[in-house]
C-alpha cells in the first residue's frame, strides 16, 4: 500500500504555517548555523581519511546537494541575477521577485538556486561524505521544495520569512471550474508589432447583447489560466455580465513573461505591446457585441504598469484603468531605471505626453510590498490627478477584512461628483492580488476583494 507521503508533508507544513512557525524556523536555522560552524572547525582540525569503496561495489546514487555556494543575495543582486539574454536585440528578460508566491508579475526574481550534483557514473568512485558546511537557508529551501512549496529563502532570509503567506504553486492546484454555460476560449491576434494569444471568458448570460469588456494583463511568469484562477475575475464577471480577455505574454518577448513596460518602444502609441493589447480589445469588440463605452483595462505588477501605459495611449478605447501593484506611466526606460523605480518609486514623474490620461483609475497596493515599492501606487494616482480638476479634498475611509488586513480607501471626484480615482492601501499586504484565491499565484485572500471592487468602480464610470 502506497502512503501519500508528500500529501502528509504538505498538510504538516500548512499546520505549521497556521500556528505561526516563523520564530521556530529562525531558531532552528540559527541552531543549524552554530552546528555548521562547529562541524567546520572540527573538520579543519581533524585529518580526513580517504574514502573507501563500500562492500559489494554499492554506491550512493543520490549524494547530498552541495549548498556551500548558496549565499543570501541582496535584493539588488537577486534582481540583477534574474536578467537574462534578450530574445532579440530589442527585448530584455525581466523577472519580478515573488513576495509570497512562486513566479508572477512584477519584480525580478531572486538569484537562481543551486542544483544538486548529478549522480555519479557507474564506474565512478563512491560519493564523498556530505559537506558539513551547509548553508542553512538553502538547505531549508530545498526541503520546502521537496514538500511542494516554493519560496526563495536565500534572498529573503535577512528580512525575515513570512510563513503565513506561503502558497502551493498554482500549477499544482486543480483547475477552477467555469460557471455552467460559460466559456473560456483561446484566440490569437497579430499586427505589425507581433502576435499574442489570449483567452476570452464569455459569461453564460451572453446571447449577443452588448456587454462590457475587461482586458486583464497578468504579471511576470503568469499566464491567462493562472491569472484568471488567482483573481477569480471570471466568477465576478459571470455575476456582473462582463466579457474578460486575458492577453498572454510570450517567453520570446520576455524570458520571464513580463510585459515590457520599461522599454521605450513599448510606451508609444501604435508601437510594441500597447498596440497589440489595444488590437486584441478591438478584435473582441468586432467579434462580439461589446459596449464601446464600457471597455476597461487592468493588470497586476508588470501587467499593472502596462495597463497604465495602454490606458494612457488609447484613452478613446478604454473608459477606465485598474492597477494592482503597478507603476506610473513612463516610470522607466530601461532595466536599471526599472529596478530603481520598483525599489524606490519613480524618480521623475511627468504628465503623460501621449493621450490625455482622462479616464478614471482605481489603484490597489499593499504597504508591505517589497517587490514594487508602495510609493508607486501613490505616484500612479498623483500622475493621474495632474491632468484633472478635482473637487476639494478627497474622502478617506478605513475598514478591515474579517480575520484579514485593514485598508484605507481614498476617493477622488470631480466637481460634478463623477469619479476620478480610488486609491486602496492594504495594510500589511505584500506583492499579491488582494482578495485573490490560492488557486493562482501572487494572491492573498486576507485583503479586500480587488476584483469585485474594480468591476464595481468601472460600473460607476459608465
Amino acid at each position: 500500500m502506497k502512503l501519500p507521503f508528500m500529501s502528509h508533508m504538505r498538510q504538516a507544513a500548512q499546520k505549521l504555517v497556521r500556528k505561526g512557525a516563523t520564530a521556530m524556523l529562525h531558531k532552528a536555522v540559527e541552531s543549524m548555523m552554530q552546528q555548521q560552524q562547529k562541524l567546520q572547525e572540527q573538520r579543519m582540525n581533524t585529518p580526513q581519511p580517504s574514502p573507501k569503496a563500500p562492500p559489494g561495489g554499492m554506491r550512493d546514487l543520490n549524494p547530498a546537494p552541495d549548498y556551500t555556494s548558496a549565499k543570501a543575495a541582496s535584493p539588488a543582486q537577486a534582481e540583477a541575477a534574474a536578467v537574462a539574454a534578450p530574445a532579440d536585440e530589442a527585448r530584455h528578460a525581466f523577472k519580478p521577485t515573488p513576495e509570497s508566491k512562486p513566479a508572477a508579475e512584477a519584480a525580478p526574481e531572486a538569484a537562481p538556486r543551486p542544483e544538486a550534483k548529478a549522480a555519479p557514473a557507474a564506474d565512478a568512485a563512491p560519493a564523498a561524505a556530505p559537506n558539513p558546511a551547509i548553508n542553512p537557508a538553502a538547505y531549508a529551501q530545498d526541503m520546502l521544495e521537496k514538500m511542494g512549496i516554493k519560496i526563495d529563502l536565500t534572498a529573503s532570509f535577512e528580512r525575515g520569512i513570512d510563513l503565513g503567506t506561503l502558497r502551493h504553486p498554482g500549477v499544482h492546484t486543480p483547475q477552477v471550474p467555469l460557471p455552467e454555460g460559460a466559456r473560456f476560449e483561446t484566440g490569437s491576434y497579430a499586427n505589425h508589432a507581433g502576435s499574442r494569444n489570449y483567452k476570452l471568458f464569455i459569461p453564460s448570460t451572453y446571447n449577443g447583447q452588448p456587454m462590457p469588456l475587461l482586458v486583464m494583463l497578468h504579471g511576470c511568469t503568469q499566464n491567462p489560466d493562472d491569472f484568471a484562477a488567482g483573481t477569480q475575475m471570471n466568477q465576478v464577471a459571470e455575476e456582473a455580465g462582463c466579457l474578460v480577455v486575458y492577453p498572454e505574454q510570450t517567453s520570446g518577448a520576455n524570458q520571464s513573461k513580463c510585459w515590457n513596460w520599461f522599454n521605450a518602444i513599448d510606451q508609444q502609441r501604435g508601437q510594441g505591446e500597447p498596440s497589440i493589447i489595444a488590437g486584441i480589445a478591438g478584435k473582441i469588440s468586432d467579434d462580439y457585441a461589446v459596449n464601446p463605452e464600457q471597455v476597461y483595462v487592468a493588470g497586476l505588477s508588470a501587467g499593472g504598469a502596462m495597463a497604465v501605459i495602454v490606458g494612457t495611449l488609447y484613452p478613446e478605447l478604454f473608459a477606465a484603468v485598474g492597477v494592482h501593484s503597478g507603476l506610473p506611466f513612463a516610470s522607466a526606460t530601461d532595466l536599471p531605471s526599472a529596478l530603481s523605480a520598483m525599489k524606490r518609486g519613480a524618480s521623475n514623474i511627468n504628465v503623460p505626453k501621449a493621450g490625455n490620461g482622462a479616464q478614471p483609475i482605481i489603484v490597489f497596493h499593499g504597504d508591505s510590498d517589497t517587490t514594487v515599492n508602495p510609493r508607486n501606487g501613490e505616484q500612479v494616482i498623483a500622475q493621474h490627478l495632474q491632468t484633472q480638476d478635482e473637487d476639494g479634498d478627497p474622502s478617506v475611509q478605513s475598514g478591515a477584512v474579517p480575520n484579514g488586513y485593514r485598508y484605507t480607501q481614498t476617493t477622488h471626484t470631480k466637481a460634478d461628483g463623477s469619479p476620478l480615482g480610488e486609491h486602496w492601501v492594504v495594510h500589511g499586504a505584500g506583492h499579491a492580488w488582494s482578495g485573490g484565491s490560492e488557486h493562482g499565484t501572487y494572491t492573498d485572500s486576507r485583503g479586500p476583494d480587488a476584483s469585485r471592487e474594480m468591476l464595481r468602480f468601472f460600473r460607476t464610470v459608465s
